[in-house]
């Protein structure tokens, strides 16, 4: 135990562990941070049933026939009072009574409103007499792995690997750059190289707490499921945290100053944050710009997280996002180990 004390690596490396254990600050970005937001997520975004839409009629024959439906809430309103009502947002549908029929007056982008036009026509065309071709049922299905939360979970864990590892480490080494700590450390018998294998030791020593702590978390409050395996998972959280460490160490090699690294890092940050399908799938976005997504190492984490943990997928079956992450892991590293500044 005296040797390994005697160690430079050891020694470095629980510096940088009792080090983070003394920053309130980073403590709560990296376990509380993430577990309040996917409390909020799960509670805003929870199962429930659907919606009662608020709609108006300008007849009191299409208020009747709509209100025999369990998903709107009908009211008598004259067409101009009615429109006003549906530019301010109070009704998502104005139905109104013409010679030829029934005119729908509502905004198609919002889905509910288009599901107000279904939902308004059905029950009008039904008190019309009209029948059902073909008898229909409603099978309802809650399945684990289908509601938003468990969506979410992969891309809350993602995001917090890659905040955790760029400002960990980038901070880090800019402040030691800044108080003139790195020239003396390179005056000293201690080899390069395990000042820096000494950040990425601790991360994954910290990577086990933190992932543990917010996937249990998600598991036993909101009962997220792992379908794949796990030894699988661990293994993508951590060539995940080497990537983005990687990746601040890329941004911290030459920062002198704490505002220029906090400027990099949100740079490159940012547009992983609206990009990667964090909150929503990354699909939606262009289909020009999709290669761009799916170049972006939060991307490969997520779709990679996602698939083993929602869908069980196996990690042979995984080449093109461990692939990217791999890309990202081993260029800024090489990159960063020529041009770092130690001055």
């Amino acid at each position: 135990m005296s040797s390994l004390r005697e160690n430079s690596l050891y020694e470095l490396t629980a510096t940088r562990f009792r080090l983070f254990l003394r920053e309130p600050e980073a403590l709560f970005w990296v376990f509380i941070f993430p577990i309040l937001l996917a409390v909020g997520l799960g509670i805003a975004f929870r199962n429930r049933p659907a919606d009662v839409l608020r709609v108006g009629g300008t007849t009191p024959d299409l208020v009747q026939a709509m209100s025999a439906s369990n998903g709107l809430n009908p009211i008598l309103i004259d067409e101009a009072a009615g429109t006003h009502e549906l530019a301010i947002g109070r009704i998502v549908l104005l139905a109104v009574r013409r010679p030829d029929g029934v005119a729908y007056k509502y905004d198609e982008t919002n889905p509910d409103a288009r599901n107000a036009r279904l939902l308004a026509d059905q029950a009008v065309q039904r008190a019309a007499g009209q029948t059902e071709a073909v008898r229909s049922s409603n099978d309802l299905v809650h399945e684990k792995g289908a509601r938003y939360i468990d969506f979410v979970v992969p891309g809350l864990l993602g995001m917090n690997l890659m905040g955790s590892a760029i400002w960990g480490l980038g901070f880090s080494i800019v402040e030691a750059r800044q108080k003139k700590l790195l020239k003396r450390f390179v005056a000293s018998p201690m080899p390069r190289w395990q000042y820096l294998a000494s950040f990425l030791l601790s991360r994954l020593l910290m990577l086990v707490i933190e992932v543990c702590v917010f996937l249990g978390f998600a598991r036993a409050v909101f009962g997220v499921p792992f379908r794949g395996s796990l030894w699988e998972l661990g293994f993508l959280c951590v060539l995940t945290s080497l990537s983005f460490s990687a990746l601040g160490l890329l941004i911290a090699s030459r920062a002198k100053t704490m505002e220029a690294a906090s400027g990099l890092m949100n740079l490159v940050m940012l547009p992983m944050w609206i990009l990667s399908g964090v909150f929503f799938s990354a699909t939606r976005f262009p289909a020009v710009i999709q290669p761009l997504v799916h170049a972006l190492p939060l991307t490969a984490a997520i779709d990679a997280l996602r698939a083993n943990m929602l869908e069980g997928i196996v990690l042979s079956h995984l080449v093109g996002p461990v692939a990217v992450l791999f890309a990202w892991l081993v260029v800024p590293f090489m990159v960063s180990l020529r041009i770092f500044r130690w001055r």
